[in-house]
């Protein structure tokens, strides 16, 4: 009697980047690829290989080795390179819903060059699993999930197969890995040596399983191909007479297991319980420049770029899919989960940092460039007229207090709306613009007429998804709204907020006349954890700023109010310090709490320099 069928899976997890950086994996990547490629080409009985479900390390390959793009395309296309669906190995707790869902995108996209993606949603080392992924799955016509890191029977059933719903009502059907993703990996010839693995492994797996199907990847981080898998295989039939194993797609246990799929529980939410193996949960604050950079450049393209080069396609301009592309493809290669993680070394981190640096680069630029075809299209006569534009990306109209800049060759200005009725400004800051600065060409032809640059507040509503325009009209006055004389207190019709001497808010919502007090109280604590986790010291001690004496002023303008908090918060300098309750070092803190005339958000701006090690 087959106590079970074991399936084998040739595979390779690929880190593009780690502790390693991306050009020593591609080294690695040459080499492994080499010897996958003559396997398939060349041995009839060695029927496939999982490229580890990204195509960013077809990209990689190909832009050192395009001559072997016609045979990965020939063993993709005969379904023996098995690749896609995503562009990257995404983390999926991190990084935003919409690039989850570019990853895939993409992915897939990229995958039809060569042939058919993987249709599994294949994540084996991300560390957990978001509750919204069936959603995001179904939508690209994926109707299973394989991963391994954060599942346990505290979910709801101690079997590695089930049904996952999100919360719309899409639903998956999920094979876990419960030992991980390399069990199968490097298997040795020494029969007592494959035992020792074995004779722990097999058992495991096959009590967890519904269906007799077990699993044995056949792969590890950056492993080459194994190449005595056949002579393995004859063992393992050998020393387990009572199993079956085969060489298995992914695919073929998911057969088994939708035959069977009204016995599998059904679950519901993420997957982040740690009971059986790391799912790093505090990696969410680790290196916090990077996440920083990270949701900036997300927020950019999502809700700037993406909206606006909408309008302008409305308008009859090219929507620049090629480069907006390339954009999300240089933030992908950041989302894999070590390196959005930032579990990597710091030379990874600087690698990391300059690709959300040239995204945001070529987002900028392309922002710009699209303003200005828009508002270069209000002038069909040629006439260049100044003009200063004000665009709202939300789907409803919105009556904003606006703070912009103003560049013009002139010591006055008015700005009038397209009824011809003068709008009232606030100038902020002005200052003098070497006119080389602007343009060089001005300077050659000896014209040092200097430029001013204006810092500009204003009033203004914008219509949904679209834009307003204001003539500027030079060396003619304007409207100008003197500085206000305010109490110390932040104030509108929504909110109340004053500031106590510790430099905490209280804040009166006007709106259920409820207080809130204390707000923002710093505390501080040790961290002695890696670069994976969070850990507090055995000697830990938490500090707060509560009992600190703040520095507060107010800046007072027509449309809206600031009150600047500037404290020291005296810190240990290091965990030694923190255990003998020395306050060795100051930590110098500076907030910004801005409340605008028509606005329902409290704006908190917060700088601190950090000169203390091993804490948070």
């Amino acid at each position: 009697m087959t106590v079970s069928r074991v399936h084998l899976t040739p595979h390779m997890h690929w880190d593009r980047e780690w502790y390693f950086t991306t050009e020593a994996s591609r080294i690695l990547l040459v080499n492994n690829m080499a010897e996958i490629l003559d396997r398939l080409e060349n041995d009839a009985d060695y029927p496939f290989y999982v490229m580890d479900g990204q195509t960013a390390i077809l990209e990689d390959y190909f832009a050192v080795c395009p001559e072997n793009r016609p045979r990965v395309k020939a063993l993709a296309r005969a379904g023996k390179l098995i690749i896609g669906p995503w562009y990257t190995q995404t983390d999926t707790m991190v990084v935003s819903g919409e690039s989850i869902l570019r990853n895939l995108l993409y992915g897939m996209r990229d995958c039809r060059e060569f042939g058919e993606p993987m249709k599994i949603g294949y994540l084996p080392d991300s560390f957990s699993m978001s509750s919204q992924l069936p959603h995001i799955f179904n939508g690209f016509g994926l109707q299973h999930a394989m991963f391994w890191r954060g599942c346990s029977e505290r979910h709801g059933t101690d079997k590695t197969e089930f049904r996952w719903q999100s919360n719309d009502g899409s639903e998956v059907t999920v094979q876990v890995l419960p030992l991980g993703y390399a069990i199968g990996k490097y298997l040795p010839e020494n029969e007592e040596a494959l035992r020792e693995r074995l004779d722990k492994y097999l058992p495991v797996l096959e009590a967890a399983s519904l269906t007799g199907d077990i699993l044995l990847p056949n792969g590890h981080d950056q492993m080459p191909l194994q190449q005595n898998i056949f002579t393995i295989m004859e063992m393992l039939r050998r020393i387990y007479p009572q199993r079956s194993f085969q060489l298995s797609r992914f695919e073929e246990i998911f057969e088994r297991i939708d035959a069977i799929k009204p016995q599998l529980a059904l679950l519901r939410g993420e997957f982040n319980d740690g009971k059986y193996m790391r799912v790093h949960r505090t990696i969410s604050s680790t290196r916090m420049d990077i996440k920083q950079a990270n949701a900036a450049i997300e927020n950019k393209i999502v809700n700037v770029l993406e909206p606006l080069c909408s309008i302008a396609w409305r308008l009859g301009f090219d929507y620049h899919h090629g480069l907006i592309e390339k954009m999300w493809k240089e933030i992908m290669k950041n989302h894999a989960h070590d390196s959005i993680g930032c579990c990597c070394s710091d030379k990874v981190h600087q690698e990391i940092m300059s690709r959300f640096i040239l995204a945001d680069d070529m987002a900028e630029n392309l922002i710009q460039f699209t303003m200005r075809k828009i508002i270069d299209n209000l002038q069909p006569d040629g006439h260049i007229a100044d003009r200063l534009a004000l665009f709202n990306f939300s789907l409803h109209p919105r009556q904003e207090t606006v703070n912009t800049t103003v560049r013009i060759r002139a010591s006055s200005f008015s700005l009038t709306d397209g009824q011809g009725s003068t709008v009232p400004y606030f100038i902020r800051e002005a200052r003098e613009i070497d006119p080389g600065l602007v343009d060089r060409q001005i300077v050659h032809y000896g014209n040092y007429e200097p430029f001013m640059e204006y810092d500009i507040q204003l009033c203004a509503t914008l219509p949904a998804m679209g834009y307003v325009t204001l003539n500027v009209t030079p060396h003619q006055p304007g409207i100008l709204q003197p500085a206000p004389q305010g109490e110390e207190v932040l104030e509108n019709d929504y909110y109340r907020v004053t500031v106590n001497p510790n430099g905490t808010l209280d804040i009166l919502d006007k709106q259920t006349s409820h207080r809130y007090q204390q707000v923002l109280e710093l505390e501080n604590g040790s961290d002695d954890g890696d670069e994976y986790d969070y850990s507090p010291a055995r000697d830990e001690w938490v500090l707060t700023s509560g009992s600190l004496t703040a520095e507060v002023s107010y800046q007072h303008q027509p449309w809206q109010s600031t009150a600047t908090i500037s404290l020291t918060m005296p810190l240990p300098g290091t965990l030694a310090d923190r255990a003998t309750r020395t306050l060795s070092r100051e930590m110098p803190v500076t907030i910004n709490v801005t409340l605008a005339k028509n606005s329902r958000r409290i704006e908190i701006e917060l700088a601190l320099e950090n000169r203390a090690e091993d804490h948070r």
